[in-house]
């Protein structure tokens, strides 16, 4: 009898690193997609992937994506899809323009009235969704139409312009060297360290608790690892910037929504609540969580950061035009179901929608270096799509 108690108190040993990246492929395998992308780029361009200059374009020319994408990834985890978001970036811009050259008003009092009127108009398209049952597809279909006429009628058919420079600093400003080195900047790097440790904190905490409620699976030379290589490639990444300008204002924003929204969907009842609704909602209903509101609020969300998004947009270019947002949709779409987001709900994490965006930025960026058609760049996008979503698919019925 004490065998036996003994033999079921006896500490299973962890998995092989090669069976735990095996069974955790879906959040591994993009992250691995990336890094070969970028060496792949990084030799066929002869080293201009990774100059300095050409990185801090890459933040800069993929920042809209990211933040609606973070967004997208509550939506989508959620059961539901937003086709508005391009639109809806485009309309916000539009009014930023209209706000800030034909109106002059200061751009402290514009951006936060854009993102209000964006979470206005994220609210009106989740009550219809939420309370009323018509679908997201529905909904957000006629909202891309309608905004995409607002922005038209708002503009006048024609592109306005420029902004005043305090509103450009949304999108083209540095953060500033406090040390007053300048190059290298020497807070760039300073910020780069410190967040590699608090990352390491942070991962060292959470495996910690996780052995206490023996729930940990990683093993623990696999962890050391991992970290260590994502705190190498920050501190690399930062100091490559700095050896430029340093980091971009847009970067520190995407830093701390990465932050924010991980944290939400991690740590959080709310977090919890809406993978839950993803994976079922009866059965979420059922168990006390109002289904309704939390559907409405992720839509709300979605119009803020969207309404986020078409600032910084029309920030970059400086000028707001009828035509801005066309298409974001379906880049913001395409970077949350690279990034590992699965197409029924209920699956899908922060970071892999970045890293689904920035997978769609790096190929981007790589194949204008090399000269390729934007005809064929659409063509390898859409391949790539396709084969994150049959990658998706192999792995859920794998798991059965």
């Amino acid at each position: 009898m004490s065998t036996t108690k003994e033999a079921m108190t006896e500490v299973q040993p962890a998995p092989s690193v090669a069976n735990y990246l095996k069974s955790h492929m879906r959040d591994y395998g993009m992250l691995i997609a990336l890094v070969v992308i970028m060496a792949m780029f990084q030799f066929l361009t002869e080293g201009t992937l990774m100059r300095p200059v050409n990185l801090t374009n890459l933040f800069l020319q993929n920042s809209y994506i990211i933040i609606m994408a973070i967004g997208m990834l509550l939506v989508i985890v959620a059961g539901h899809i937003d086709l508005s978001v391009g639109s809806v970036a485009g309309f916000i811009g539009a009014l930023a323009a209209v706000m800030s050259v034909n109106y002059d008003l200061p751009t402290i009092v514009v951006v936060p009235v854009c993102l209000v009127v964006g979470l206005i108009i994220g609210g009106l398209q989740g009550y219809w969704i939420a309370y009323w049952r018509i679908p997201a597809f529905i909904v957000t279909l006629a909202g891309m139409l309608v905004f995409r006429g607002l922005t038209l009628a708002l503009l006048a058919g024609q592109s306005v312009g420029p902004f005043p420079k305090s509103f450009q600093l949304l999108s083209t400003g540095f953060i500033p060297d406090v040390f007053g080195v300048g190059r290298p900047n020497v807070t760039a790097m300073v910020l780069g360290v410190l967040a590699a440790l608090a990352i390491a904190f942070l991962a060292a905490r959470s495996r910690s608790r996780a052995l206490k409620y023996g729930i940990q699976d990683e093993p623990f030379s696999f962890f050391i690892v991992k970290n260590a290589l994502i705190a190498s490639a920050i501190i690399y990444l930062t100091y490559l910037l700095g050896t430029y300008r340093g980091l971009p204002n847009v970067l520190m924003i995407m830093a701390v929504l990465v932050a924010f929204y991980t944290f939400v969907t991690n740590s959080t009842t709310i977090g919890r609540r809406i993978y839950a609704l993803g994976g079922n909602e009866k059965a979420a209903k059922l168990s006390g969580i109002n289904t309704e509101k939390l559907t409405f609020l992720t839509f709300a969300n979605m119009g803020m950061l969207a309404a986020a998004a078409g600032l910084i947009f029309a920030a970059r270019l400086n000028t707001a035009t009828p035509k801005a947002g066309f298409g974001f949709e379906l880049d913001v779409i395409a970077a949350v179901f690279i990034g590992g987001a699965s197409m029924t709900g209920g699956v899908g994490k922060v970071i892999g929608a970045v890293v689904g965006a920035f997978i769609m930025g790096v190929m981007n960026n790589g194949m204008s270096i090399l000269g390729i058609g934007i005809d064929w760049q659409q063509v390898i996008k859409g391949l790539v799509l396709l084969l994150a979503v049959i990658f998706d698919v192999y792995n859920k019925q794998k798991a059965r």
